[in-house]
């Protein structure tokens, strides 16, 4: 008797427990999917209190962005006409993305197409759902804004149904169509390059109606980003000094991470900006994401031998001379500009300028590859070496190519 009701209670506990165990994954799921329903990140602190905790301490440390116009006055003269010169800061953290946005100069003194919310608003994937993505795209970004609150969220990246790696940007999928690559079928290291990768590549809008598209229907280098613009005619703008039809580069941290070794070598972008981190016995990907200098023994050390310090001196020293190269095409710019100015003023035509502009847009945007690019050369240092020289010998040629016009 009593070992029937010793099993009796045996099963009836286990019963217990097997069903506390599928109320609390029920009741987990549940609370989950109503996360899904919220854009704040704030509404996943809960569920996930660690990663929420890392990814508001990037809030907690940020200050106020620098003003990058102020730092090079040159981006002014380069981006002449064009919103850029209006106001250029240094990125914040995802947070600040939307935030940022909002008070930019270039937003509330010039109309902006709705389409820049992709990559500024984790209200985005709503919006295409309520709008339609030709709706979405045909609105300007004014009509949007009450619409729009929070920066990057969680939900952008992970699929709430298991918290998988996720692309919730339709144009990012287009474009890496162009290449050949189903994202639907991407390993969850690729996922780990190509969640980044919806926002922090170069893209255009196209001018008929204002769609986002990115520019790789020959490639991922700058000369492939070249010929697509080249074979459409497509500009962003028509510099207010040299009268160039102009590209504006825009943050092409993907495109340039392709190119190197890192990327040769199979790293993500999460490897190294979001490397695992020990946090109260528990092991999570850190969600402060910021530059691997800022964070060497978890970033870089788990694949690097040796010292930290050699390292740190080494990377230095790839973006010093990054930073020698732009100086030293920015002078040729610079030189160029002013001689197509000077030639006009003096009663050159359009014709004889033709090839000097071209050398303008040519060389330009090379260099605003490399300097609008957030690594300052380190993602691929050779990629970088070799635009930066072909942007300087290019921009010698236009000015040279004055001198022989206008003494014909």
């Amino acid at each position: 008797m009593r070992e029937r009701l010793a099993k009796l209670i045996a099963l009836g506990t286990a019963g217990l427990i097997v069903g506390l165990v599928l109320l609390f994954g029920w009741h987990q799921q549940f609370r989950v999917q109503q996360a899904a329903q919220q854009v704040d990140p704030a509404a996943w602190a809960d569920l996930f209190p660690l990663h929420y905790e890392s990814y508001m301490r990037s809030v907690e440390l940020t200050g106020e962005p620098e003003d990058k116009l102020e730092a090079n006055p040159f981006r002014r003269l380069a981006w002449a006409g064009n919103a850029f010169s209006l106001e250029y800061n240094s990125a914040r953290p995802h947070y600040f993305s939307q935030i940022d946005q909002q008070n930019s100069r270039r937003v509330n003194e010039r109309e902006q197409p709705a389409g820049c919310v992709n990559c500024h608003a984790a209200e985005t994937p709503d919006l295409i759902a309520e709008y339609g993505w030709e709706g979405l795209h045909g609105m300007q970004y004014n009509d949007l804004r009450d619409q729009l609150h929070v920066g990057s969220s969680c939900r952008d990246c992970h699929d709430p149904a298991d918290m998988s790696l996720r692309i919730t940007r339709p144009a990012f999928i287009e474009a890496m169509a162009y290449l050949d690559i189903d994202v639907n079928r991407a390993s969850r290291r690729e996922m780990r390059s190509y969640v980044c990768a919806q926002c922090h590549v170069e893209y255009y809008f196209e001018p008929d109606n204002n769609e986002l598209r990115m520019p790789w229907t020959e490639g991922l280098r700058l000369d492939d980003m070249e010929a697509h613009f080249d074979a459409i005619g497509f500009s962003d703008w028509q510099h207010a000094e040299t009268g160039a039809d102009m590209i504006k580069i825009q943050h092409p941290e993907f495109e340039l991470h392709s190119q190197g070794v890192h990327a040769e070598e199979g790293i993500s972008c999460a490897d190294c900006h979001m490397p695992p981190v020990q946090v109260g016995g528990m092991q999570i990907s850190e969600h402060w994401m910021r530059s691997p200098m800022d964070q060497m023994e978890t970033a870089c050390m788990n694949c690097h031998r040796g010292d930290a310090d050699r390292l740190a001196a080494r990377t230095g020293r790839v973006q010093q001379n990054t930073l020698r190269q732009l100086a030293n095409v920015e002078d040729a710019l610079t030189d160029l500009i002013q001689a197509i100015v000077a030639a006009r003023e003096n009663g050159a035509s359009d014709a004889e300028l033709t090839e000097a502009r071209q050398a303008h847009r040519s060389a330009q945007m090379r260099w605003d590859f490399i300097d609008a690019e957030n690594s300052t050369g380190f993602h691929a240092s050779q990629e970088a070496r070799r635009l930066l020289s072909d942007a300087l010998q290019i921009a010698r040629e236009g000015e040279q190519s004055i001198n022989q016009e206008t003494s014909d």
